[in-house]
């Protein structure tokens, strides 16, 4: 969640880091902090709040330093303040540090300390390494973390640096992010590769314990026993100005409006030219796929959302009995797991902490481990036995729009992949299916340009003063309506119930009064008879209806207050339609309440820690 970024090189640093925080403020944070070695000393500036109360005092920060670190801190251990913001220091001043994730073993780690004569000026787990670096330096900087991390438990990533080292930046994770930024003459470590995008595209990801070295004349990688590690340099395709607007008032409506895009990346290469399926990089030989007994799916957040879409696909497609499980539940129960089992771990980021402790618990229990992620070299894809990448390109927005209908794109592939794999889908009726895919993304570009969020706004704005949304779908539906709901939950702040709409009659009904807004997803499908059922209960309480539909759909219009038209097609490729217009809604009621959609309170874009 918290942000880092680390210079060394030439050029003075101090607007260097603080342009690289701006890039990081998408992750989520409360307090800020630069700290810069200059004259033989630290330089060092916290601030709490947006980063606009750093900017205001930055001159008081030394501006000749060319080295330095600086964060973006989301509370875990300690309120907001300047006390607790990072970088923290030790007792003799010689050194710095900012760190992500949580040190769980920091109280006793801090009593041990403090018995010894240290003196913590902050309620922060993560002052504890400063201090234990301090305790441990005798000459070098890259040794003293070595034995730092070895006491630390819990799931990090910290860089140190030192004034008796003033050339040397050393990093570590464990769990959670770390890149390194190559250039000639100067480097980079941040937690994300935005945060040097404009200064670098070649890029170093670290694995889990590698001690990362950073000079200005180069990076040196060793294992925790000082044994050099190579790790190539890879390039990305992003540039500085995809982490731009663009144009647009928000990076939100700029991903939404990216959407078919990201569509049309994803398909690329998967399609082949007689309409089969191919997906490189599974991990799964065609015998591992004829022997699977069932599947489990692991997710947080909207990535759920999107592995409930793919269970309809896989059970009605590949015909597999799938699960669908919340990582941070999946983890800490006693799962029924063995050899004949995928787990699919869905994350955007590919960093999520509870989806990367259940995947390596289902590894554990013989399972074999497929990661579907947006990020080449994260975490998620390093461990897993196969990876799926969805290609959604740089996501900035913390609510996701692009990412989502990518992950929803992975999964009805991997559907039809393994249903013909299986023997349960012929060839032509994959042909039939990938040839309707291949429409989507220009039917969807078709969509955005034709007015569609002209209307959703009018009707988001009109409903924008309520005080209670109700979403409602059935079959594949229901997960669309789910992740509208969080939505409008995540950047609008109104609350929100998603439900079954066949179940809403035990229980939800009873929130139901004259004018409540009910959001209905009500795209083609085998259940649309009984969904209709459900919006003549909801009508009969007074409240009004709000319906998503297919085009050409005449008769919904008879029963819903508002109608919302997509695209028609196969039922269960509906959800990359349906789920636009509820991206829009909840945008626009945010906007039209004044809120800022980028940046929701109390969210960050990766969630690194449990």
């Amino acid at each position: 969640m918290c942000g880092i970024i680390g210079y060394v090189g030439d050029r003075p640093c101090r607007d260097i880091l603080f342009r690289g925080l701006r890039k990081l403020e998408y992750r989520g944070y409360d307090s800020a902090g630069i700290s810069v070695i200059d004259d033989g000393r630290f330089s060092l500036l916290h601030s709490v709040g947006n980063l606009d109360n750093l900017e205001a005092i930055l001159d008081q920060l030394g501006g000749d330093g060319t080295m330095g670190i600086a964060h973006t801190r989301w509370a875990t251990h300690g309120r907001p303040s300047t006390e607790n913001a990072h970088p923290h220091t030790d007792c003799s001043g010689r050194f710095a540090i900012v760190l992500n994730g949580i040190v769980e073993n920091y109280l006793s780690l801090r009593a041990e300390l403090q018995e010894e004569g240290h003196t913590f000026t902050s309620e922060t787990d993560a002052e504890v390494v400063a201090h234990l670096i301090e305790r441990a330096y005798q000459g070098s900087l890259q040794k003293a973390v070595v034995e730092a991390y070895r006491l630390m438990e819990g799931h990090f990533t910290f860089c140190a640096i030192a004034v008796d080292e003033p050339d040397t930046i050393v990093g570590i994770r464990k769990e959670t992010p770390l890149v390194v930024g190559v250039s000639e003459g100067e480097n980079f470590l941040a937690s994300a590769i935005p945060a040097f995008l404009a200064e670098t595209r070649s890029v170093i990801f670290p694995d889990d314990g590698d001690v990362v070295v950073v000079r200005r004349d180069g990076v040196f990688i060793a294992d925790l026993d000082g044994n050099p590690v190579e790790r190539p340099v890879e390039g990305v395709d992003w540039d500085d100005e995809a982490a731009e607007k663009a144009g647009y008032e928000t990076f939100m409506l700029k991903e939404i409006h990216e959407q078919p895009t990201a569509l049309a990346d994803t398909l690329t290469e998967r399609i082949g030219p007689d309409g089969s399926v191919a997906l490189e990089g599974l991990g799964l030989d065609a015998e591992t796929i004829e022997g699977l007994g069932r599947i489990v799916i692991v997710a947080c957040g909207t990535s759920y959302h999107a592995g409930l879409i793919g269970k309809h696909a896989l059970e009605r497609w590949a015909r597999l009995p799938v699960e669908v499980e919340v990582a941070s539940e999946f983890r800490y129960r006693d799962p029924v797991i063995g050899p004949d089992c995928l787990c699919i771990a869905i994350s955007q980021s590919g960093e999520t902490a509870d989806t990367l402790a259940a995947m390596r618990l289902a590894r554990q229990a013989g399972a074999r481990v497929l990661a579907v992620s947006n990020i080449v070299g994260s975490q998620a894809t390093r461990e897993a036995d196969g990876v799926l990448f969805t290609r959604a390109g740089l996501e900035i927005g913390v609510a996701a729009t692009k990412t989502f209908i990518s992950q929803v794109l992975a999964m009805l592939l991997l559907g039809l992949y393994l249903g013909e794999k299986r023997g349960h889908l012929s060839r032509d009726q994959v042909r039939t299916y990938t040839q309707e895919l291949r429409r989507v993304p220009a039917m969807l570009s078709d969509y955005l340009e034709d007015g569609a969020a002209d209307r959703v706004e009018e009707v988001a704005c009109r409903y924008s003063s309520a005080s209670y949304f109700m979403c409602l779908g059935r079959n594949i539906g229901l997960p669309v309506a789910l992740e509208g709901a969080l939505k409008l939950k995540e950047i609008s702040y109104v609350p929100t119930e998603a439900y079954a709409a066949g179940e809403m009659k035990h229980g939800p009904i009873a929130l139901l009064e004259e004018g409540s807004p009910v959001l209905v997803v009500a795209t083609d499908s085998r259940v649309y008879d009984k969904l209709i059922s459900n919006v003549q209960e909801v009508r009969a309480r007074g409240a009004r209806v709000i319906a998503i539909a297919s085009e050409g759909n005449e008769s919904l219009a008879e029963m819903a207050d508002e109608i919302i038209y997509v695209p028609r097609s196969d039922e269960m490729f509906a959800p990359l339609f349906a789920i636009v217009p509820l991206q829009l809604f909840a945008y626009h009621v945010a906007r039209c309440r004044g809120e800022k959609v980028d940046q929701p309170r109390n969210l960050a874009k990766t969630v690194t820690v449990e």
